[in-house]
């Protein structure tokens, strides 16, 4: 049974699992605001409910190395300091198993589907019934920023605002990009490390370079809003964090520079801190997916791609009784 509310009773006997999709964020002007949610998932299985304390996890596909340590496990991590800031007290225990498609540590948003699962299983394990918008203000918390997790967890295109000293958070979720429209993802072999990408970004900017950010980003979400699909490319242009942040990696540049001048191209932007790229596309998308993959193969690094559609419903519960 496929259930989408995240309030329901756990008893001993279920057999549960989480589906949490990919998801871009920072996107174009929208740093560290904008992100949208794809139908491409890691799959968090709960395998059996143990006592306070006591984790076990088998891990598969990305990040299977990184992930298989208890201790370093970013979703039992997210789920103890769930716990602790709704001062649960013997918080249980669970046998995890983790099917991992999201590429790991590529600007995807593996991290935040680690995060959104651990919060929802603290509610879900320990009864807590905690309401929808206090569980996505505390994978804000965990998180750091509600770009990725906003998506990830209620679907689609998600504009977020988050105050970081009253620990408060708003967003409205926008409409999804419509079944003839494809966002294509081009994952190199390669990794960026958030900090790093954090660090590149200068500590001021022009009084111009920030007006042009804010019409962009409200131009963008108008765009987006209204199905004005011809103005999502303008709207992605930004000046605050691309143009440092495409030059982590070969062929970050050229693939801002070139692919958007395609004509299938609606827009085109790193996704999170990269180095993944995506490009929106109408129309035929394996062409052009091919062609930024060719572009970071000319910069010396192999990539592959996936052909993707926004995914309209964030996370999904399946129960198995």
């Amino acid at each position: 049974m496929i259930n989408k509310k995240f309030n329901f009773n756990i008893n001993s006997r279920d057999l549960f699992s989480l589906k949490v999709p990919a998801t871009a964020a920072n996107l174009g002007s929208g740093f560290d605001t904008l992100g949208m949610a794809f139908n491409l998932y890691n799959i968090f299985n709960i395998k059996k409910i143990l006592r306070p304390g006591e984790f076990k996890c088998v891990t598969s596909g990305e990040g299977t190395e990184e992930l298989s340590d208890v201790k370093d496990n970013m979703l039992i991590t997210s789920y103890l300091k769930a716990c602790s800031e709704w001062n649960v007290k013997d918080a249980l225990g669970f046998e995890l198993e983790s099917c991992n498609a999201v590429p790991f540590c590529r600007g995807l948003g593996s991290s935040s589907t680690a995060v959104v699962a651990g919060v929802l299983f603290a509610n879900l394990i320990n009864k807590l019934n905690i309401s929808e918008p206090e569980l996505l203000r505390m994978m804000t918390l965990i998180e750091g920023h509600p770009d990725n997790v906003a998506p990830c967890f209620v679907g689609g295109m998600v504009a977020s605002c988050w105050d970081p000293d009253a620990k408060t958070l708003k967003y409205v979720k926008l409409p999804a990009l419509p079944d003839d429209l494809y966002v294509i993802a081009a994952v190199p072999d390669f990794k960026v490390q958030t900090e790093e990408a954090r660090k590149i970004l200068p500590s001021s900017v022009p009084f111009k370079d920030a007006v042009f950010n804010v019409s962009h980003a409200a131009l963008l979400c108008a765009a987006w809003a209204t199905g004005r699909w011809d103005l999502l490319k303008t709207g992605m242009d930004d000046k605050l964090h691309q143009a440092y942040r495409a030059k982590l990696f070969p062929g970050g540049e050229k693939i801002l520079e070139n692919i958007k001048n395609y004509k299938d191209c609606l827009a085109v932007a790193i996704s999170g801190s990269g180095p993944t790229m995506i490009a929106i596309v109408k129309g035929k998308a394996g062409d052009l997916a091919s062609e930024m993959c060719r572009i970071f193969t000319a910069g010396g690094v192999s990539s592959h791609f996936f052909i993707l559609n926004c995914a309209p419903d964030g996370v999904i519960v399946e129960i198995n009784n």
